[in-house]
């Protein structure tokens, strides 16, 4: 058995899903997961709620956390000491637990809601769901866990483990368009947009900030600038880049880069691709990475598969 989640899709719904063999019998994990007084030792949120089908649930961040506010659920299947369900937000969660020896088999599932928007944030809910469910085996064990320190490598293994970061080539009028999206966690807009633009001032007609573009773009003037939210230029032949930050105060922050092109090429889509990845960890304070060339060359086999 592996600790790693994969992503699954069930009933047309994207779902992500954890095993963990735990040592303790069904009824200690059932109050462990279930009781928000257990659950305050290792869940995300401080949870209210009443053990039954229908009972509203809030959870409630402290204050110092990136989430804001109040987030509202509903319990939607309580099975003592085999399932508890609920909705959290546009999620439902699932814990199974099944008898195994002297231990039970934890099955914990999360369908995620929000569409495309929410799917982006798979890899980083799979990261924090792995650092919770860690926390739950150790505190049921009577110890505690030394959080993860390379937090956003953990979520960019997901992120390309699951497919998250991959370019998507669409075809208009008169050429391609090359599509990203990347889940940015919470970071504030104006933070990201600072790690976008660096030390410039972008304005219309000027030139690109240097970490908005790259050798395989050709980048021209500026035509479009709506700091700190859109950044767009021209490129030598005859498209465009435009950097678009979107933020959702359920799904959290994104960043979208579109790139018009004649025609798609592998080593276009690699370079965005890896670049992204770069961006997203500068966003996370990682600002000293350098371009990973066996990485771009890896990537740019893979588009070339897929084109062909």
């Amino acid at each position: 058995m592996t600790n790693e989640a994969t992503l699954q899709t069930i009933n047309g719904e994207p779902t992500l899903r954890f095993e963990r063999r735990l040592k303790h019998p069904p009824a200690k994990v059932w109050r462990a997961v279930s009781d928000p007084a257990e659950m305050a030792a290792w869940f995300p949120a401080k949870v209210e709620a009443e053990l039954r089908p229908g009972a509203p649930m809030r959870f409630i961040f402290p204050e110092e956390a990136v989430v804001d506010g109040t987030w509202d659920g509903e319990v939607l299947e309580v099975d003592p000491p085999k399932v508890f369900m609920f909705r959290w937000n546009s999620d439902v969660l699932r814990f199974e637990l099944i008898p195994d020896g002297d231990g039970c088999l934890l099955v914990f599932t999360q369908t995620i809601g929000g569409g495309s928007v929410g799917l982006l944030a798979a890899g980083r809910t799979a990261a924090g769901w792995d650092t919770c469910l860690d926390e739950l085996a150790a505190r049921l064990d009577g110890h505690s866990v030394t959080p993860p320190t390379d937090w956003a490598g953990r979520i960019a293994r997901y992120v390309d483990g699951f497919g998250l970061g991959d370019g998507a080539v669409r075809q208009v009028d008169g050429g391609y368009e090359l599509h990203f999206a990347r889940d940015l966690v919470w970071k504030p807009v104006d933070e990201v947009w600072r790690v976008l633009v660096e030390d410039a001032t972008p304005e219309v007609g000027g030139e690109p900030p240097l970490r908005a573009t790259n050798e395989h773009a050709l980048a021209g003037k500026i035509i479009q600038v709506e700091a700190p939210r859109l950044l767009e230029y021209e490129t030598a032949r005859a498209g465009s880049v435009r950097w678009e930050i979107f933020s959702d105060p359920a799904l959290g922050v994104r960043v979208e880069l579109t790139h018009t092109v004649d025609e798609p090429r592998p080593e276009v889509l690699a370079a965005w691709h890896v670049q992204l990845d770069l961006f997203f960890r500068a966003t996370q304070g990682e600002t000293d990475i350098c371009w990973p060339e066996d990485r771009f060359k890896q990537v740019t086999g893979r588009y070339a598969a897929q084109l062909a």
